[in-house]
């Protein structure tokens, strides 16, 4: 998958930014991956813990934001101004790619 100057390979769990190689932690890839699968539409915290932590009702959606902010740090130009992972307010976030 690739989006903007960020290239991802979810069989070999490699990425790079702008040609340069980036680590992402494979909670990091699966929280990616299912961005990628789900593009353009609105994620909820709830989704992304039972999909990429596999788990329910657990009260972690604070998990969820620190998981996005670190993952923002190694993708986006901006992490301050994502490009990428979109925040839906009260909701959860948006992948645009």
């Amino acid at each position: 998958a690739s989006f903007g100057d960020v290239e991802m390979n979810f069989k070999t769990f490699e990425a790079s930014k702008a040609g340069r190689a980036i680590e992402l932690s494979p909670r990091e890839f699966k929280m990616m991956k299912y961005f990628v699968e789900h593009r353009g539409e609105v994620v909820t915290r709830d989704q992304l813990l039972d999909h990429v932590w596999g788990y329910e009702g657990l009260p972690l959606t604070r998990t969820v934001d620190m998981h996005i902010a670190k993952l923002r740090q190694k993708i986006e130009d901006t992490p301050s101004d994502p490009r990428h992972v979109i925040t839906v307010h009260r909701v959860g976030y948006k992948f645009t790619g």
